[in-house]
């Protein structure tokens, strides 16, 4: 299939996929699963595979370093030990779980822990699309674990792949050394990308050019540390995660506005493509097995499910007690999670794109030329368990939210609230003195006092809740008719355009001008 026909399915697919979601209240990636697998009937889509590199170095640095760049630093510095522990012990031991059910199953032991090793990490985007309505510790403390364990299953797969070739040797100091490059290494470039990012986004003033270099970030990390077979992953979370602490400080308006104008779209587009991929995918594994391999591939996709979930929820619980036991600090205490709450973290285990790209990145032959054992039983298989823990999960996740009666966090809305309050009352204190240093005339700042004592006013009362306060009365007729009135100033552009007394280049300057003005007073200038 040729590419531009490729691109135009693969949007139509996420297009409708969605659209199909929201009528029927089911989460978008299932509906993407089920329409690229249906997809994957279509001949000229049943020939097209999906190549690793496509995944891991141009669609997987996008989306890693957007979740990077909107993470919380704060709640993965609260709850570093429990991130630490999920994305490296847990994913060895989930692959050694995998590993031994795959043996068990017939897998010699190389490709049964290669296949442990692709479906033992969570998916960043998976986990952002399927379980955004948790907590917001509970959803960083996942997403923060998806972003790091990637790097931890990538050295076990390279392990996997190289004993099952001869390439590879297994022995303590070996292993040691590859993990220590991958983390190391990864950190490493991470910060260096970072660095350089910083100083070229101080020295650009042109928004055009500013972002650029941001696009360009996840990719250059990303390629430097593969290059020295380093974690790219990690080199693209350590880049954002640096990048969102200092990004505030130095970049200007106009480039955040740019950048909040592509990334959300393009991340929405890319995350959705996956989806719409792994179903095709699904479809070209199937069609490389013979019928007894399907049967033993379909037992096999139902038994690694049942011990990647397994698995996951032994370790939550028991790791919760061993800490609990060890470290008896009042903090410590303060911390702890309800074992309703630790349910609905276990089943929020999805797997996505980085486990498709893993098995595909399964070489064909070995050293001596054979082809690599069960290599299509491993694509398969991890397709498999891709749509299981997305469709089965992921359908399962909100009737489990809700049985586990999670308090509603509300931390979010009063820290704004606080931020809000304090920035507009500092604003006013300086108001006297930036007024004389700048020589403003006494009209103007006290026009300037007014409308921030009323914006005080409204954000008090709204901490207050009450909905029928003057001041939150006062502010909403006050946006609804400056609303109303941006309505008017437009369409008396557009009929100037239209009577040809200004030019379309006009037209647009203006209507940019107002786009701006109606999305700040409808509050919709928001991300998370």
């Amino acid at each position: 299939m040729l590419g531009l026909e490729l691109v135009v399915v693969l949007g139509a697919a996420v297009l409708v996929g969605n659209v199909l979601g929201q009528r029927f209240r089911v989460a978008p990636p299932v509906v993407l699963l089920i329409v690229g697998t249906l997809l994957g009937l279509v001949p000229a889509v049943r020939q097209t595979q999906l190549p690793p590199e496509v995944v891991l170095l141009l669609f997987l640095p996008v989306l890693l370093y957007w979740e990077s760049l909107t993470t919380s630093i704060r709640e993965i510095r609260t709850n570093l030990r429990g991130i630490v522990l999920l994305s490296t012990v847990l994913v060895i031991v989930t692959a050694g779980a995998v590993a031994v059910a795959g043996h068990a199953l017939g897998l010699p032991w190389g490709p049964a822990w290669a296949l442990g090793a692709a479906v033992a990490p969570t998916d960043a985007t998976a986990v952002g699309a399927l379980a955004g309505s948790l907590p917001r510790r509970q959803i960083t403390v996942l997403r923060a674990e998806s972003l790091v364990n990637d790097g931890t299953a990538l050295v076990v797969f390279g392990l996997a792949v190289g004993l099952t070739v001869g390439e590879e040797h297994l022995t303590v100091p070996h292993v040691g050394a590859l993990f220590l490059l991958a983390y190391g290494g990864g950190a490493a470039v991470g910060i260096a990308v970072a660095w350089v990012n910083m100083n070229l986004r101080r020295r650009l003033d042109d928004p055009l050019l500013g972002n650029l270099v941001m696009i360009l970030a996840p990719f250059t990390a990303y390629l430097l540390a593969e290059m020295i077979h380093a974690s790219g992953v990690l080199a693209v979370v350590v880049s954002g995660l640096i990048m969102a602490q200092v990004a505030p400080s130095i970049i200007r308006a106009e480039h955040r506005r740019q950048a909040l104008a592509f990334w959300p779209l393009a991340t929405f587009i890319i995350n959705g493509a996956l989806f719409v991929l792994v179903g095709v995918e699904l479809q070209y594994a199937l069609r490389h097995l013979s019928r007894s391999d399907l049967r033993d591939a379909l037992i096999a996709i139902g038994a690694v499910s049942v011990v990647l979930v397994a698995v996951r929820f032994a370790f939550l619980f028991s790791s919760t007690y061993l800490v609990r036991a060890i470290d008896r600090r009042p903090q410590q205490r303060l911390r702890r999670m309800s074992h309703r709450a630790r349910v609905v973290s276990g089943l929020a285990g999805f797997r996505g794109a980085v486990s498709l790209a893993v098995a595909l990145s399964v070489p064909q032959t070995v050293d001596s030329g054979a082809p690599f054992p069960d290599r299509a039983f491993i694509v398969f298989v991890t397709s498999g368990v891709i749509v299981v823990t997305l469709v089965v999960q992921g359908l399962l996740l909100p009737g489990v939210v809700r049985w586990a009666r999670l308090p509603r966090d509300t931390s979010v809305d009063e820290e704004q609230i606080l931020a809000e309050s304090t920035a507009t009352e500092e604003a006013i204190k300086a108001l006297p003195r930036l007024a004389a240093e700048r020589g403003t005339t006494p009209k103007v700042m006290e026009w300037l006092r007014q409308e921030y004592e009323a914006n005080l006013a409204t954000v008090r009362a709204r901490n207050a809740g009450t909905d029928d306060d003057p001041a939150l009365l006062h502010n909403r007729h006050y946006t609804d008719l400056r609303l109303a009135l941006i309505a008017t100033k437009r369409a008396t552009v557009v009929r100037l355009r239209d009577e040809s007394q200004i030019d379309d280049t006009v037209l647009r300057r203006l209507q940019a001008a107002l786009d701006n003005e109606e999305v700040r007073l409808a509050g919709g200038e928001q991300v998370e």
